[in-house]
């Protein structure tokens, strides 16, 4: 038969089931380079111990398994697309990240929760294809406790040959930088090192292994774009919200260019008005300071402020 492309759009998987534990909490706090004083989400006796916001991005790489995972294997065996061919996971390339936090997360899910997933938007160009996808996080009772969008580039797919695109939802995007003002607020991080091979025990092997990165057309190792994600959310909270796990409502960004183990991150955020919610909006970029590049653009967040931040 051939290709329709617009009858991707709004095609559902299978509900996947998903679950964690405080453990699984603190790793992935740790993976985002969670130090001594971030005490509410790395100590589980802190009388403010909670889920980093961003936790439920690694879902999907976790699933139900509460062992080690190979996403490469996991997306070889996943459902395919009607619509679209088999895609070389080697050649997926993580392009933009957003969630939006609905609920706090319990410190333990239990059993009965699922991650669902269906495709919102996708555009085919001369160099592959660009899948949107919307996800929902569902407990048990049916509440829907976090929604993320996110978008894949699959590098030399093809399906028709010719330009097409058809969104049908996303998430809100960013203003744009203040050209009239510095930041608002910078924070510097130096990733560890070992940063992507402790990230990856919450989510994939897939940036630990170099001949990986090499396929994927990165030279080697490189830290996984949601660990730099959570660098930046990092930053946003602890600046402007002095740690509070709950502040953060929302945030999303677009990955620009990868960071290696051991690279120098800097986030650069400027306060561009009130966000829904009594949340205050907040335009910023992190920047590469090893390789001098823009590692995530377009980063928007809405977050709650403490009362005595001063910006």
């Amino acid at each position: 038969m051939p290709a329709n492309l617009a009858s991707v759009v709004g095609h559902k998987q299978p509900d996947q089931p998903v679950s964690w534990n405080k453990r699984d909490l603190i790793i992935y706090a740790i993976g985002i380079g969670a130090k001594h004083d971030d005490f509410p989400f790395v100590y589980e006796l802190d009388k403010s111990f909670a889920a980093f916001p961003t936790f439920p991005v690694v879902l999907p790489f976790r699933g139900n398994n509460a062992d080690v995972n190979n996403f490469a294997e996991t997306v070889g065996k996943g459902i395919p697309i009607p619509g679209i061919p088999p895609l070389d996971p080697n050649k997926i390339v993580h392009g933009t990240q957003s969630i939006e936090i609905i609920k706090p997360l319990p410190l333990v899910s239990g059993p009965g929760w699922k991650w669902t997933s269906r495709v919102t938007g996708i555009a085919e160009n001369k160099s592959g294809l660009i899948l949107t996808s919307e996800n929902l996080l569902v407990s048990p009772a049916t509440d829907v406790y976090a929604k993320l969008y996110s978008s894949s580039f699959n590098l030399g797919a093809k399906v028709t040959g010719e330009k097409f695109t058809k969104v049908i939802a996303g998430p809100p995007q960013a203003k744009p930088i203040p050209k009239d003002r510095k930041p608002d607020m910078i924070v510097q991080a130096q990733t560890s090192p070992d940063q992507a091979i402790i990230y990856r025990y919450i989510s994939s092997v897939i940036f630990t292994d170099a001949r990986i990165g090499k396929a994927a057309g990165f030279g080697g190792v490189i830290l996984h774009g949601l660990s730099s994600f959570g660098f930046a959310a990092r930053a946003i909270i602890k600046m402007m919200a002095n740690n509070d796990p709950h502040a953060l409502k929302f945030i999303g960004v677009r990955f620009t260019a990868p960071v290696k183990p051991g690279d120098t991150l800097e986030t650069q955020a400027w306060e561009v008005g009130p966000g829904p919610d009594g949340t205050t909006e907040i335009t910023f970029v992190t920047k590469n300071l090893t390789s001098g590049k823009v590692a995530l653009g377009g980063g928007i967040a809405y977050i709650r402020k403490a009362p005595k931040t001063k910006l």
